[in-house]
C-alpha cells in the first residue's frame, strides 16, 4: 500500500499542471457549493434578524406576513391603522417595557417616510443585536427634522443640513409637503435591514404635515404654515403599527393572546421570528434552485477530472505496462489511479474551503453594508462537512473509471506500437 501511494504521488507531480487544472476546477466548484449553503445559512439568519430584539410586532389584524411586511420591511400598504388610546393600552400594559409607534404612507423620492419616536433609534436591534448607530448628527428633536437611513443619504447625495419635503402617498410623483420642508439632522451608519431605505420623522412631524389635508388632498383655500403647526394638538390620532419589547419574555404568549383578543378593535401581534421564518418560506424555490445550479458546476468539475484521467491513459499505456512487467498487479494499478483522483478530489476541497475563507474574509464588511448579509468566518457547520464528504465520495466514484479501465488493459496492449 505505501508502494502504490508513494506511486500515485509522484505520478501526479509528473503531470501536476493537466491534474492541477482539475484541481483548480474542483476548487472552484466546492469554494461555490460551500459559498452557497454559507449564504443561504447566513442570509436567512440575517433575514430573520432584520428587526432583533422586538417580542412583538402589532398592527391591525391582517395575515402575520403582511403584517412583517409592510411594518418592518415597508412594502405594501396596512389594512387599516391602528387608533392611538390602543396604542396607549399596550404601551402602559404591565408586562411591555417599552413601546415604539410607526406611522408610515408617506415618502421622498421612492424612499419610505417612517413617522416614529426618539425612542426608536434607542430600541431597534438587527443581526446579533447590533443597535443603530449614527454616522453623523443625531436623532431628530424639532417637529421638521429627519434621520436619513443610509442607502438615502448615499443614493440622493444628502448630508447633515440639507432640507428635504415629503411626498403624499407612495408615489414618487405625487403630491408634495412642498410648503413644510425637512432639515436633515442625522444619518444612519449602514444596517444593511429596511432601515437603510428610509426616511425617519418624529410622529408629530406626520400630523403637522397633513393639518391642512383631507381625504389625501389639500384643503382649498387653506395653508397652515410650518411656523404656525405648534398651535396645534400635534398627537397622532392613529398609527400604522408598534414594535414591543417586554420585562419577561416568558409573558410574550400571554401578551399575544391578550392583544389578539383586545376589545376596543381588532389588532393583530405576531413573533418577528415566526413570521419571518414564514415569509422565507416564499423564498425556499430560490435557495434549492441555487443549490442545484452550485451541484451542476460541481459535477462538471468532477467530470472534468474523469475526462483528465481518462485521457491521460493513453499517454500512460507505456508506463502502466511497465509496472504490469515489474510485478504490478491489476489490482494495484487500479489502487494506484483511484488514489490519484481521491487526491485532487481531497486538495481541491481543501483549496475550496481556504478560498471561501478568504473570499468571506475580504467580502464580510461589503456583504453586510450592502446586503445585510453578516458572513463569519467559522468552523464548518455539519450541513457543510456533509457537503464536502458529499463532493469527496463522487470524487471517490468518479475515480473508479479509469482505475477500471487500466485494470482492464492488458499487459501486451501497453507494448505493442501503435501507429
Amino acid at each position: 500500500m505505501k508502494a502504490v501511494l508513494q506511486l500515485a504521488l509522484k505520478s501526479a507531480w509528473a503531470r501536476r499542471l493537466t491534474l492541477g487544472i482539475a484541481l483548480i476546477a474542483i476548487a472552484l466548484a466546492a469554494a461555490l457549493l460551500l459559498a452557497v449553503e454559507r449564504v443561504r445559512h447566513d442570509a436567512r439568519q440575517g433575514f430573520t434578524q432584520s428587526i432583533s430584539g422586538v417580542d412583538l410586532v402589532v398592527g391591525a389584524r391582517t395575515g402575520g406576513v403582511q403584517l412583517m411586511l409592510y411594518a418592518v420591511f415597508h412594502s405594501g400598504s396596512a389594512t387599516n391603522n391602528i387608533r392611538w388610546d390602543s396604542f396607549e393600552a399596550i404601551a402602559t400594559h404591565p408586562a411591555v417595557a417599552w413601546a415604539v409607534p410607526l406611522s408610515m404612507g408617506d415618502s421622498h423620492r421612492g424612499h419610505p417616510v417612517v413617522g416614529t419616536q426618539a425612542n426608536f433609534f434607542e430600541h431597534f436591534r438587527y443581526a446579533n443585536a447590533q443597535s443603530l448607530r449614527f454616522a453623523s448628527g443625531k436623532s431628530f428633536a424639532g417637529v421638521f427634522e429627519a434621520v436619513l437611513g443610509s442607502d438615502v443619504a448615499k443614493e440622493l447625495g444628502y448630508r447633515v443640513g440639507d432640507r428635504i419635503t415629503l411626498t403624499h402617498g407612495m408615489a414618487e410623483l405625487g403630491p408634495d409637503h412642498a410648503d413644510k420642508p425637512f432639515t436633515v439632522v442625522g444619518v444612519l451608519a449602514p444596517t444593511g435591514t429596511p432601515v437603510d431605505r428610509a426616511v425617519h420623522v418624529g410622529l408629530e412631524a406626520i400630523t403637522a404635515i397633513h393639518l391642512d389635508w383631507a381625504g389625501g388632498a389639500p384643503l382649498p383655500g387653506l395653508n397652515i404654515p410650518a411656523e404656525h403647526v405648534q398651535k396645534f394638538d400635534l398627537q397622532p390620532k392613529e398609527i400604522t403599527a408598534l414594535l414591543v419589547g417586554l420585562k419577561n419574555r416568558a409573558d410574550v404568549f400571554r401578551l399575544q393572546r391578550h392583544i389578539n383578543a383586545y376589545k376596543g378593535e381588532p389588532l393583530l401581534a405576531v413573533l418577528p421570528g415566526v413570521a419571518l421564518d414564514e415569509l422565507w418560506q416564499t423564498l425556499a424555490m430560490v435557495e434549492r434552485t441555487l443549490f442545484a445550479l452550485s451541484t451542476l458546476v460541481v459535477l462538471v468539475g468532477l467530470a472534468g477530472l474523469t475526462a483528465t484521467l481518462l485521457a491521460s491513459l493513453n499517454e500512460r499505456r507505456r508506463e502502466l505496462a511497465i509496472l504490469r512487467a515489474l510485478g504490478a498487479s491489476p489490482q494495484a494499478i487500479f489502487l494506484m489511479l483511484t488514489v490519484e483522483g481521491l487526491l485532487v478530489t481531497a486538495l481541491g476541497i481543501l483549496a475550496g474551503a481556504v478560498l471561501l475563507a478568504g473570499g468571506i474574509a475580504m467580502l464580510a464588511p461589503l456583504a453586510q453594508a450592502h446586503f445585510g448579509i453578516h458572513l463569519s468566518l467559522r468552523p464548518p457547520s455539519w450541513n457543510e462537512i456533509a457537503l464536502l464528504a458529499s463532493i469527496l465520495a463522487t470524487g471517490l466514484l468518479t475515480s473508479l473509471v479509469p482505475g477500471w479501465r487500466a485494470w482492464r488493459m492488458s499487459l501486451a496492449d501497453g507494448l505493442t506500437p501503435r501507429n
